[in-house]
């Protein structure tokens, strides 16, 4: 794995400093460049922290996985370090002068990248699309469990937020080469009567109309994922007896006197507060605490709005290849990502899929289309501009001192950013959107990379 990296040092750092770690990192096998464009990593070299150095990582931090890596072991306190992580640092790290090698640097340079790829691939892009910095964030932490842990995983979110593909993906990107099945199971829907049958199986005539021995949910899943939706539904002695069987690794059928081994990984979803209903004795805190090892929520779309046409582009391909390049228009756009959904991207997937059915043919799809019980209850936003939000925030920056050369640079670096953001990375659409060439447009993402 070839890994590339550059180097950023404060005004404080000598220029010898920085010329001993680029040989450090070079004989760890990581090659040292000077231009930071397109380069995945950097490592951030200070000395102390200040408001400089914390714009300075925000801004490298949007364009790749930075190391920050101060030279004076005493000079950060935990709190002042935990400040660079939230800048958006991907590690902090305190070394008292000049180590003997560079090899947890490219360590940690190796996992980041792997993750990066992984992330990227086509087999996570194709199920979970979008670019929002929350979703890229699930992504990174669902790529590092699936694929470099065994960890059981919880997985809470509003219904509708993609919590079953979460799971799916899990168990694709799961690395053991004789991986079992995917075996899914829904809490909320399982009988109390049967309840047992679900997990445990049965054998012939173990209850009334067993007329037959069947498998459940901890055979079918041996060697794979078990995936337990809705979890907090399950009634309490069922919880118990789960328990039992992630503990031990073993279950008897019911009707049946022998034990039988099952080894699955275990994902769980909800969307209740399981931490809530532990207090309220609801759900055991001990099963809790086996099923949490791994947590990550997956973001409402009121959270992740530069997601929705991305999203919508990905079910219109989806519903029929030819409407993959169809564009919507002008109002469709507004009336889509100004549209509440409070059941998430389920309900934007069955949005579009309306629109689609109407649609007559050809680019773009217009505001006719739009069916006709969502116009009377949809309200277009004020359209007026500049903004009240946008006036006061010029407001503060002229009150800070900054200039119109700065305050114009950063409307245009914001506007780039959320126009790529809503074109789903399109250099091409995302000109067309903004006004601008689409050489135009790549330039100032280019000069935007050589900032610092």
């Amino acid at each position: 794995m070839k890994l590339q990296t550059w180097i950023h040092s404060g005004a404080e750092i000598a220029a010898s400093a920085k010329q001993a770690l680029q040989q450090l990192l070079q004989q760890a096998g990581v090659e040292v460049l000077p231009q930071r464009a397109d380069l995945r990593f950097g490592v951030c070299l200070f000395q102390h922290i200040d408001d400089n150095l914390l714009e300075d990582l925000r801004l490298l931090s949007q364009q790749a996985s930075v190391l920050a890596l101060c030279l004076q072991q005493d000079s950060l306190s935990p709190a002042q370090m935990w400040t660079v992580l939230q800048t958006g640092a991907a590690d902090v790290w305190c070394w008292s002068g000049m180590p003997r090698d560079a090899a947890p640097i490219r360590a940690r340079m190796q996992r980041w990248c792997a993750v990066q790829q992984l992330a990227e691939s086509d087999t996570v892009q194709s199920q979970l699309v979008g670019q929002s910095c929350a979703w890229r964030q699930l992504l990174h932490s669902l790529v590092e469990v699936a694929a470099f842990t065994q960890a059981p995983v919880l997985v809470t979110g509003e219904t509708g937020t993609g919590k079953e593909l979460v799971a799916r993906l899990i168990h694709q990107l799961d690395p053991r080469p004789d991986k079992g099945e995917l075996v899914i199971l829904d809490c909320s829907t399982i009988s109390r009567e049967l309840s047992g049958s679900e997990f445990f199986g049965h054998e012939r005539g173990a209850y009334t109309g067993a007329q037959g021995a069947r498998d459940g949910a901890f055979a079918l899943a041996d060697g794979g994922v078990l995936f337990l939706d809705e979890i907090g539904e399950l009634p309490l002695p069922l919880q118990a007896q789960l328990l039992r069987v992630i503990q031990e690794h073993k279950y008897k059928r019911l009707g049946s006197n022998h034990w039988q081994h099952t080894e699955f990984r275990l994902v769980c979803a909800t969307n209740r507060d399981l931490e809530a209903e532990v207090a309220k004795g609801n759900f055991r805190a001990d099963l809790f605490y086996r099923i949490a090892a791994w947590r990550c929520r997956t973001p409402s779309l009121r959270e992740r709005k530069e997601d929705i046409l991305p999203l919508a582009h990905h079910f219109l391909s989806q519903l029929d290849r030819r409407a993959s390049n169809f564009e919507f228009d002008p109002a469709v756009r507004q009336f889509l990502q100004s549209r509440d959904y409070p059941g998430n991207v389920r309900e934007l997937r069955q949005l579009v899929s309306r629109i689609w059915y109407r649609h007559t043919g050809g680019s773009p799809i217009t505001i006719g289309d739009v069916p006709i019980e969502e116009r009377a209850q949809y309200q277009a936003p004020d359209n007026m501009w500049p903004h009240a939000g946008f006036m006061q925030a010029v407001r503060q920056a002229v009150d800070m001192g900054i200039g119109l050369k700065e305050i114009s640079q950063a409307a245009a670096d914001v506007a780039m950013q959320v126009g790529l953001e809503q074109e789903g990375g399109n250099l091409q659409r995302a000109a067309k959107r903004l006004g601008v060439t689409d050489r135009a447009l790549q330039m100032r993402k280019a000069n935007r990379r050589q900032v610092c």
